[in-house]
């Protein structure tokens, strides 16, 4: 999930013709500076949990929302309203902080900035969804980064690298793109691996301008 410019852009392949479904999250990403500054931040968690499975940095990013799994006939449906939502939206100035854990199981980075304009975000992008007939959870928004999962024999290390965390602070930077992403690529016994299937830019217009 890198951060470019310009137009909407599609990574080189296919938008998963390979499988029949795909499963499928909306998201913002965070960019190099910011991943590199919490990596760092990071370096004595890697090292001294190796055996925890660390999310690969490339892969980090912000939900907002997740549509599961569905038919790839759905992906050219969300494009365009998506694409229009973006044109729409200014970016979100952002920061990762801290960190924090789900059920001793999940680790994760928190985010602080202008969380009001991400909630607002979020909620056009599940109305959009909605639109496009795609029925999501009602959950409320979270706002996290997901860094890594512990083992089922290592509940510890978890709680231990959230607390290492509590402190960080990262710079403040704007979420300048919006992803659709799919996480079908790597099932199976290994590490989830994500792809952009499309970003569009922040461009901040409104209709008539």
């Amino acid at each position: 999930m890198t951060q470019t410019r310009g137009r909407g852009t599609k990574p080189e392949g296919d938008d998963g013709d390979r499988a029949s479904t795909v499963r499928l999250f909306i998201a913002l990403a965070p960019p190099d500076e910011a991943k590199d500054e919490l990596a760092r931040a990071l370096d004595t968690a890697y090292a001294t949990y190796p055996r925890m499975r660390w999310n690969r940095i490339e892969d980090w990013h912000i939900t907002l929302a997740f549509l599961g799994e569905l038919p790839v006939g759905t992906v050219p449906l969300l494009r365009p309203p998506l694409a229009d939502l973006a044109a729409a939206h200014r970016p979100v100035d952002l920061a990762l902080r801290g960190g924090g854990h789900f059920d001793e199981r999940v680790l994760w980075s928190g985010i602080d900035g202008d969380l009001e304009g991400l909630h607002a975000l979020a909620a056009d992008v599940r109305a959009v969804v909605g639109e496009c007939g795609v029925a999501l959870e009602d959950r409320p928004l979270r706002p996290h980064l997901t860094l890594a999962r512990a083992r089922r024999d290592d509940p510890s290390s978890v709680l231990d690298v959230a607390a290492g965390l509590a402190g960080f602070t990262g710079r403040r930077w704007p979420a300048e793109r919006l992803h659709l992403v799919g996480s079908d690529f790597g099932r199976g016994p290994g590490p989830i691996r994500y792809r952009d299937i499309e970003a569009w830019p922040f461009e901040g217009r409104r209709t008539g301008e």
